[in-house]
């Protein structure tokens, strides 16, 4: 079985208008900065950079 300690859950958040828009995982021993992705944003519909937010516990939203 995976060991499952090194990954950590994350949220991508448009530049532009500050929606949080995408759910992915990461290795944080790999990867120890920031991600950063063109990714399409559905609000303000155009692809826009987006980028890694933190996943507060406890938010419902």
């Amino acid at each position: 079985m995976a060991k499952k300690g090194n990954r950590q859950k994350f949220r991508f958040k448009c530049a532009d208008c500050n929606n949080l828009n995408y759910v992915s995982r990461k290795n944080i021993k790999n990867t120890t900065d920031k991600v950063e992705l063109k990714k399409y944003c559905k609000h303000c519909k155009k692809s826009t950079v987006h980028k890694e937010v933190k996943i507060e516990r406890g938010k419902t939203n």
